[in-house]
């Protein structure tokens, strides 16, 4: 709800010069917050990471107010890397939702005071249970800190913008902090790109991080012929594909990938003139020995080749070197950096 008329303090409108200079002034709170975070971290992030590396059922990342939606969204990054984790909203936990802790669970508890009511009033019912506590809270002697099993400990963070009253720095510190516990339980796991496409199946991210195999054009969608071939029969074929690529495969006798012919091979030999080639072998004027990947590899290894190399087409290729598939450029527009898409 918006304040009553009399209760708000006089508008103070800001040039483009000022809005820009505070905003700039609370980005550097707030940088400079992690990384007092980041040299006041010690043996406490250490146990906390044990703790949370041990657990045998799930993480449960509780927190009221702004702290529980910072809670949120580390529960969701503990997700995503590969360690399970769950939220449990403390006010709702009082009145029932306790009955989901588990006492194989860790509870992950966020309040920048330490004496937050729902939290305080919770962490008995957690300890009667026997489930480690793990807390991020300013101080080591607050209610939270005191009671809980180990202790990341943010200082005192005194919040930005002219008041100092809205959670800024603190909740950003929590969240920095949150991410290091995520990071580093994924790399003491040894979560590799593949387990964490598994998590990401949708969206940009997920399709990157899908293999060539699964997104590749195959079989009557490529166009493959041998190297003895001419021109004109390579392309005056009827069994064309539905979806057009832009290259012919090219293989030598034993069925191996020997070259590439672009539709703008052909079209620089009509340029030229050069139309007594069209009866001559494609092989003659293929491109040898092109750019290739394998099955198995991640799609964004394929879009980095494609965009890198400045090449619009790349078979695919078995360990035989047999051609299996075709990634074309048009499969992954979407994936292409800025520059490379224009």
């Amino acid at each position: 709800m918006s304040l009553p008329a009399e209760s708000r303090a006089p508008s103070a409108p800001l040039t483009p010069f000022e809005q820009l200079r505070e905003a700039r002034d609370i980005l550097q709170s707030e940088a400079a917050a992690i990384l007092d975070v980041a040299a006041r971290l010690d043996a406490g992030f250490c146990a906390a990471v044990d703790l949370l590396r041990a657990c045998r059922g799930s993480i449960i990342v509780t927190g009221m107010g702004k702290a529980g939606l910072i809670g949120q969204k580390i529960a969701a990054t503990l997700s995503s890397t590969g360690t399970r984790a769950h939220v449990l909203h403390p006010a709702e936990a009082l009145h029932g939702d306790l009955g989901c802790l588990h006492h194989e669970d860790v509870l992950l508890a966020l309040s920048n005071s330490g004496e937050t009511e729902e939290i305080s009033r919770l962490l008995p019912s957690v300890r009667r249970q026997g489930i480690p506590i793990v807390a991020i809270t300013a101080r080591r002697d607050s209610t939270l800190g005191s009671q809980a099993d180990a202790v990341l400990a943010l200082g005192r963070l005194p919040e930005a913008g002219p008041h100092g009253l809205a959670p800024s720095t603190s909740t950003t510190a929590m969240l920095a902090v949150g991410d290091a516990l995520a990071l580093v339980l994924s790399r003491m796991n040894g979560m590799t790109p593949m387990q964490f496409a598994l998590f990401h199946p949708g969206g940009s991210l997920g399709r990157q991080l899908t293999t060539v195999a699964e997104v590749m054009r195959k079989g009557e969608e490529l166009r493959i012929a041998p190297e003895t071939a001419t021109i004109r029969t390579v392309f005056t074929r009827a069994d064309l594909p539905v979806r057009r690529t832009g290259a012919v495969i090219l293989t030598d006798s034993a069925g191996r990938l020997s070259g590439l012919f672009t539709d703008s091979d052909l079209a620089r030999l009509l340029e030229h003139h050069r139309e007594d080639q069209l009866d001559a072998p494609i092989g003659d004027v293929m491109t040898r020995a092109p750019l290739t990947i394998g099955p198995n590899a991640l799609l964004r290894e394929a879009v980095t080749l494609l965009s890198g190399r400045k090449v619009s087409e790349l078979p695919v290729v078995d360990a035989e070197h047999r051609p299996v598939g075709l990634i074309d450029i048009t499969d992954v527009i979407g994936l292409l950096p800025d520059e490379s898409a224009e």
